[in-house]
Formats: C-alpha cells, structure tokens, sequence
C-alpha cells in the first residue's frame, strides 16, 4: 500500500514538472498545476442505481432459484429413501441399474446448478461492464469538459482535500444516464 502511495504521488510529481501543457500566469511566472480529481469507484459499484438493479435482479433470480434446487433436492431425497427400500428388495443386478441411474438424476442436478450460475455469472459481468463502460464516458467527457488532467481512484490516494472529489457529480450523472441495467438471466 505504502508502495502504491509513493508511486502515485511520484507520478504526480513527475507530471507537474514535465507537463508540456504549463501555462504561465502572465506576469507572475508561476506555473498552473494539473487538475487531479479523486473518484471513489467503491461508491459507485455500491450505490449507483443501475448497480442496484443490477443486484436485485440477480438476487431474486437467485432466491427463486435456490427454491427451484430446495425441490430438486427434495426429489432427489425421496428417490434414494426408496433407492434403499429396493435393495433389499431387487437382484444385485437389477439394484444396481437403478442406483446407477439415481446417481446421474443426481449428477444432472449438479450440472444444472453449475451450469445456471455459470451463466448468472455471466450475466452479471456484462451488465456489470455496460455500467462500467458508460461510467467511464462519463468520467472522460467530465474530465475533457472540466480540464481535469488526472483522474485518480480514492482506493489509490491516502489523503485528498474534498474539493477534489468528483464521486457525487459522476454518481448523480451515472444514475440520470443509465438508471437501470436489464440483466440478461439465465432460463429457468
């Protein structure tokens, strides 16, 4: 982390002395630093509301899902409480035809279950990525328009004046842009 921070503000410094954009204060001689601006990318990933559909979305899918495998495991319960009536019941042969076919019930409900979150997983990222990807239009036409040359994340910065901190104005432009993400869930 200490690493991190040295490397920043080494970056920075080395920025603010080799910039070939310095503009000069006429008649003060001064050079005008860079604009650096903080953003918090936490904030964001947690309270953006497109985020937020994003995680209700994907909760209900999961709770009705955890329903449906609850069911599917009932199922299966059953099946291997009768499985074990039978044994004493068939030929060894007959026995073991039917536990090797209570065995790939099994096994498909496994793959399912892998299979759907899988996909979930999938779908989450990409709506995950067309919230980054609009967040980061954003910051940029924020920092082309505002003639911020460095835009640095919070997680990144150990201390920062609070006036540099552009996290309320990108949220605020995020939510009016994309207000919602309609993730692409999986079939049931």
């Amino acid at each position: 982390m200490f690493a991190r921070s040295l490397l920043a503000i080494c970056i920075i410094f080395g920025m603010t002395i080799s910039a070939p954009t310095v503009s000069y204060a006429q008649g003060a001689g001064a050079a005008v630093a860079p604009t650096i601006t903080v953003l918090d990318i936490a904030q964001i990933r947690r309270d953006a509301a497109s985020v937020k559909s994003i995680r209700d979305q994907i909760v209900n899918y999961q709770n009705n899902f955890q329903g449906e495998i609850q069911k599917e495991q009932e199922q299966l319960r059953v099946a291997q409480q009768e499985l074990a009536k039978k044994q004493s019941l068939l030929a060894p042969e007959a026995f073991a035809d039917e536990r090797r076919k209570f065995e790939q019930k099994v096994v498909g409900v496994q793959q399912l279950v892998q299979e759907k979150r899988r996909a979930l997983d999938e779908a989450q990222q990409n709506a995950m990525l067309l919230v980054e990807k609009n967040l980061n239009e954003i910051v940029a036409e924020m920092a082309s328009k505002n003639g911020y040359a460095v835009v640095l994340r919070r997680s990144q910065v150990v201390i920062v004046d609070s006036s540099l901190d552009i996290t309320a104005s990108v949220l605020t432009a995020l939510d009016q842009k994309l207000p919602t993400v309609k993730v692409d869930l999986p079939a049931r």
